[in-house]
C-alpha cells in the first residue's frame, strides 16, 4: 500500500500550525507569503502546460469529453447528493469541504502513473490530465462559487476579483513566457517541484494556523472525521465503477477505459489546495481536510487496481500463448508416439 511521503509533511505542518500558530503581524506576513505562493504556483503550472501537446490530443475527443464529464459533472452531482449527510453524519463545514473536493480537476501525474502501471493508453491520459487541469482553472472556481454560496465566495465582486488576480492572471502570465522559459522549467523540474511543494506547504500551515486560531477543530470529533472517511470511500467506490463499466458501454477499447478510469475517478491535491486558500479564505483548513484524506486514499485503492489490471493484461497475451505451446506440444509427442 502506497503511502505518499508528501502526505507525512502535510501532516507535520498541520501539526506545526497547531502548535505554533501564526497569530498577530506573523498571521499577516504568513498571509501575504502564501497568496504570493498561489500565484507563483499557477504561474509555474501556466508555464508547464504545453498547449499544442493538448490541443493535439483532441484527435481522441470522445475520451477526454467523457473524463471531463465525470470530473465535472458526475463527481459534483455525488457532492450534491451527500447534502442529505447534513448533520447527521457530516457537519456543514465537512460537507462544504467534501462538495468543494467533488469540483477538484484531476491529477496529472499519477494518472499517467497508474495508467503506464496498468498497461493502459498513456498519451490518452497525459492528454485528459492536461486537458481537465486546464479546464479546472475556470471551472473549479466558478462551480465553487456558484455550489457553495457565501461560505465558497459566492459570485461577490471581491471573490472574483481573488480569482482572476491570483489564479487566471499568473497561469495565464504562465503560458504567455512559456515561448521564453519553457527550456528553463523543463531543464529544472526538480528544482521547481520542490518550490511547488513548499509553496503548498505554506499555504497549508497559513490555512491550518487560522483555523486553529479560530478554534475550528473543536467542530470535527473523531466520529464524523470516520463518517467523512466512509462516505468519500463511497464516493471513491461509485466513481471508479462509472468510469469502468461506464468506458465499456461506450465502447472503449481495454486501454481507453484504463485511462478513463485513473484519470476520472481521481482528484488534484496539488490544484486544490491553492484553490481552497484563495475561495474559503480563513476557513480553508475544513475546505482542504477532506481532499487531504481523499488525495491518500485513492493513491492506495487506484495502485491495487493499476496492479490487478496490468495482471489481467499480461494473463490475456500470455494465455494463448501457452495454449498453442501446449496444443504444439501435445501434438507433437502424439505424431512421435
Amino acid at each position: 500500500m502506497p503511502l505518499d511521503p508528501y502526505i507525512l509533511l502535510l501532516l507535520g505542518t498541520v501539526g506545526l500550525a497547531a502548535l505554533f500558530p501564526a497569530r498577530g503581524s506573523a498571521a499577516e506576513v504568513a498571509s501575504g507569503a502564501s497568496t504570493a505562493a498561489v500565484a507563483l504556483l499557477f504561474f509555474l503550472y501556466g508555464a508547464r502546460l504545453s498547449t499544442r501537446e493538448a490541443l493535439d490530443g483532441l484527435r481522441h475527443w470522445r475520451l477526454h469529453v467523457t473524463v471531463l464529464a465525470c470530473t465535472f459533472l458526475l463527481f459534483p452531482l455525488l457532492g450534491l447528493a451527500a447534502r442529505g449527510l447534513v448533520p447527521v453524519i457530516l457537519t456543514h463545514p465537512l460537507y462544504q469541504g467534501l462538495l468543494f473536493l467533488t469540483l477538484v480537476p484531476s491529477t496529472v501525474q499519477s494518472s499517467i502513473a497508474f495508467t503506464s502501471m496498468a498497461r493502459g493508453n498513456v498519451p490518452a491520459a497525459i492528454c485528459a490530465g492536461s486537458f481537465s487541469s486546464l479546464v479546472g482553472i475556470v471551472a473549479t472556481p466558478l462551480l465553487a462559487a456558484s455550489l457553495l454560496g457565501g461560505n465558497g465566495g459566492g459570485f461577490s465582486a471581491d471573490s472574483l476579483l481573488k480569482i482572476v488576480l491570483q489564479l487566471l492572471v499568473p497561469f495565464l502570465a504562465g503560458q504567455l513566457l512559456r515561448r521564453w522559459i519553457g527550456g528553463f522549467v523543463t531543464g529544472h523540474k526538480r528544482v521547481l517541484g520542490l518550490v511547488d511543494r513548499g509553496s503548498i506547504l505554506l499555504v497549508v500551515y497559513t490555512a491550518f494556523s487560522a483555523g486553529v486560531v479560530q478554534g475550528i477543530w473543536r467542530q470535527v470529533s473523531p466520529a464524523r472525521l470516520g463518517g467523512l472517511v466512509v462516505v468519500e470511500a463511497v464516493i471513491l467506490a461509485v466513481m471508479l465503477l462509472l468510469t469502468w463499466y461506464g468506458g465499456k458501454a461506450l465502447r472503449f477499447a481495454r486501454a481507453d477505459r484504463i485511462a478513463i478510469q485513473f484519470a476520472g475517478s481521481k482528484k488534484s491535491l496539488a490544484a486544490g489546495l491553492p484553490m481552497a486558500s484563495v475561495l474559503f479564505g480563513a476557513q480553508a483548513a475544513l475546505a482542504v481536510l477532506p481532499l487531504m484524506l481523499f488525495h491518500q486514499m485513492q493513491l492506495i485503492v487506484c495502485a491495487v487496481i493499476a496492479k490487478r489490471r496490468a495482471r489481467e493484461a499480461a494473463a490475456e497475451v500470455t494465455g494463448p500463448q501457452s495454449v498453442a505451446t501446449t496444443r504444439t506440444v501435445v501434438g507433437t509427442g502424439t505424431r512421435s508416439g
